[in-house]
């Protein structure tokens, strides 16, 4: 186990030092200078001296070349830089916001989970039948909604028949859990929906193709009752391909409440990399992508992990 931990951590290295790789020369050729838009903003007409000051003082007149040798020396000491906006470090302006569009991201997961498997289950044991249209239109529904509009959809309905909207602010789990979740509870569900819907059909799929494996005619054949060999053999084999769809989806999650935090005025990740986008603050935007692709690893390598747990065939070696 721990040579295979050790194994994918190295693996992950390369991917980690392409992203940053990409990521930095991409934003260093875009047109614009981060200094003139600070400089510039609310109406501000800077010299040209205090431009090159300013440049200095951020280390953006520097070769490109040595720029980047800064910031992977930064990486591998857990250093994205400053921003050049708030003159903070840019660890500290993300580990204020990550934890909210984590928790988003982890209760929609949950919320789907708790959804797809069961809804993929019987849509599959009583496909072609109204049962299995139902679901199926239901996860249709969810993938054609924009999860963005399906949030204000919610919003408005609970406002004009309840006269309720989540509460404002940034409550902790540990001090007042129910006002965190009454504030969390539509974003996730907004987003949920719609991973619901996808892991649904995928889960339905694969119970299909399951349920006409040998084994399962075995098993039937023994005289094992239905609901036995559904949830001791059906199920366990079909969440292989649904594991690795949760880890794939889970990534395009976190992506996609970058709206979805605006709609619900969340102070997370996605509002923080629209500001850094306006304000053209490269530090602040190469450090969320790079957490986002940490994040992305890490829940591969969980994926893996489950795969050992679900199915005792495969060895973690």
């Amino acid at each position: 186990m721990l040579r295979y931990v050790a194994s994918r951590l190295l693996l992950s290295i390369p991917t980690l030092l392409g992203v940053a790789t990409l990521i930095f020369f991409m934003l260093n050729v875009l047109p614009g200078d981060t200094v003139e838009t600070m400089l510039r903003a609310e109406g501000g007409n800077p010299t040209p001296e205090l431009v090159a000051s300013e440049r200095a003082r951020l280390g953006l007149d520097r070769p490109i070349l040595v720029q980047y040798g800064d910031f992977l020396a930064g990486l591998a000491t857990f250093d994205l830089g400053t921003s050049s906006w708030t003159s903070k470090p840019v660890t500290e302006e993300i580990a204020l916001r990550l934890p909210v569009t984590l928790q988003v991201a982890v209760l929609a997961m949950l919320l789907a989970l708790v959804i797809a498997i069961p809804l993929g289950t019987i849509a599959a044991i009583y496909r072609e039948t109204w049962i299995d249209y139902a679901i199926r239109t239901f996860a249709i529904g969810g993938i054609a909604l924009p999860s963005f509009w399906f949030g204000m959809l919610i919003a408005l309905v609970m406002l004009w028949y309840f006269n309720w909207l989540p509460p404002l602010g940034s409550p902790s789990l540990f001090d007042d859990p129910l006002r965190l979740l009454q504030q969390l509870a539509l974003p996730a569900i907004a987003i949920g929906y719609r991973y619901a819907a996808i892991l649904i059909r995928m889960m339905r799929s694969s119970v299909i193709e399951v349920m006409h494996e040998d084994f399962v005619r075995t098993a039937r054949a023994k005289g094992l009752k239905a609901r036995s060999i559904i949830r001791r053999h059906v199920i366990p084999n079909s969440l292989l391909p649904t594991i690795t769809m949760i880890g794939l989806e889970f990534a395009l999650l976190i992506g996609s409440l970058v709206v979805i935090e605006q709609v619900f005025s969340l102070n997370g990740i996605g509002r923080l990399f629209l500001d850094a986008v306006s304000r053209s603050d490269l530090a602040i935007i190469q450090g969320i992508v790079m957490v986002l692709t940490v994040i992305f690893v890490a829940v591969n390598l969980l994926v893996d992990f489950a795969y050992a747990a679900i199915d005792p065939r495969i060895k973690l070696a």
